[in-house]
């Protein structure tokens, strides 16, 4: 019997080369050696398997390390040199707040850039002023390059205290005119909401995590709502949207996953479908680690 083929698009892989605040320095053993502005890190990655490049010494003179526990937040830091409770970084002129809190997280996800630099695109592309939706914003990079691009963003996440520390990202990158919302609440409860006060939004832009819980102790958990999501954000589209980005972090699922549940939920819209990973690039010998996945709707 013939095997079936499939058309599909090529699988992307992204990455940013115009970082200057943030290396991915060297990685190997289970392990990855990161410069986020003046200090550097060692944080574990699984999917570096291989040997590291960098003498140990290197590793050794890292400011902290963290260590993976059975703690909450996954583990604690264990600093070596002292350093700042957060210190200013940049991306292309977009400035935000680095920092070290009680998970292994600082503040961004350096592979995340190239997303942000496509989201600018497609809003100076659009020639009007869109309304875009953040979910799950985290401290609000992707809200501030939409912002600096022309849009107007709600940002949505259930964190107090990274709605927070996204809004002081805002004054530092000098963009407190711009009209941004920003909204604590779970991000289904919001759009459920939205949709039947039929509000509209010429973008979405969905970041969930694998799991969560709401301001109110909603549990979000990614394969068991994600479905009920895109369902509700299908009824707070405008009439002419723009795009549509889905990220995921941290799951058992291939970018294939994201690129059906994404073509299928909005297969009334013209335009195209695109998939595949956010990776970043390591500096000692040019290895690749795979961050994250993604599916984008574009029109």
């Amino acid at each position: 019997m013939a095997a079936t083929t499939h058309s599909l698009p090529a699988l992307e892989l992204l990455t940013s080369t115009a970082w200057k605040d943030y290396e991915l320095l060297d990685c190997g053993d289970g392990r990855k050696l990161e410069r986020f502005g003046p200090y550097t890190f060692s944080r574990p990655e699984p999917q570096a398997v291989w040997r590291p490049t960098l003498p140990e010494k290197e590793w050794q003179a890292a400011h902290a390390r963290f260590e993976s526990t059975n703690e909450e937040n996954g583990g604690h830091f264990q600093f070596r040199l002292e350093i700042e409770p957060r210190w200013p970084m940049q991306y292309k002129g977009l400035k935000f707040w680095g920092g070290v809190s009680a998970s292994r997280h600082l503040g961004l996800f350096p592979e995340q850039a190239s997303q942000w630099d496509w989201i600018a695109q497609q809003i100076e592309n659009a020639h009007r002023p869109l309304q875009v939706l953040n979910l799950f914003g985290y401290t609000g990079l992707a809200t501030l390059a939409a912002a600096r691009a022309g849009a107007h963003v709600t940002h949505v996440d259930a964190s107090k205290r990274v709605v927070s520390w996204a809004r002081e990202n805002q004054a530092l990158s000098g963009l407190q005119d711009r009209p941004i919302r920003w909204i604590i609440d779970d991000a289904l409860k919001f759009v459920e909401r939205e949709g039947r006060r039929q509000a509209g939004y010429d973008a979405l832009i969905l970041d969930p995590p694998k799991f969560g819980r709401g301001p109110k102790g909603e549990v979000w958990e990614f394969y068991r709502l994600l479905p009920a999501l895109l369902n509700a954000c299908g009824s707070i589209l405008s009439q002419e949207p723009a795009f549509i980005v889905l990220t995921a972090y941290a799951i058992q699922a291939s970018s294939l996953t994201l690129y059906f549940a994404l073509k299928e939920q909005f297969k009334n819209l013209a335009g195209q479908v695109a998939f595949g990973e956010l990776a970043t690039i390591e500096k000692s010998a040019g290895r690749a680690i795979s961050n994250a996945i993604f599916a984008r709707w574009s029109a």
